[in-house]
């Protein structure tokens, strides 16, 4: 017999972020192309549901690398449900999803030259 609040250890670690696998847009973009596709998505998220400050956070470790965005995903309390953070949930249940053009670029990106 245990106390009233004791529970059974469960894993409470958070996942290890990672990048997303390769991927390629339905068309070669630019550089331009992508990044206003990406602030489209940003000014847009929030308005679908979330806390915005889930979704600044979110903001943040898709533009930082590895080890920030872990930090930034584990102090804002992100949930991450897919490591490479293409869905995540806050500690209320909502869901957030981010598309793989905000978190890495295609394959058939169009490089300046």
């Amino acid at each position: 017999m245990g106390c009233a609040g004791s529970r059974d250890k469960v894993d409470e670690t958070p996942k290890k972020i990672r990048k997303p696998k390769a991927w390629k847009h339905s068309e070669a973009i630019t550089r331009a192309q992508l990044m206003q596709m990406r602030e489209e998505f940003w000014d847009t998220a929030p308005h679908y549901g979330g806390r915005k400050e889930i979704w600044d956070a979110l903001r943040a470790a898709a533009e930082a690398d590895l080890t920030l965005a872990q930090a930034i995903v584990d102090s804002a309390g992100v949930i991450v449900q897919n490591p490479d953070l293409t869905i995540c949930y806050d500690a209320l249940g909502a869901k957030y999803e981010l598309p793989k053009y905000v978190l890495c670029e295609p394959t058939n990106l169009i490089r300046d030259s």
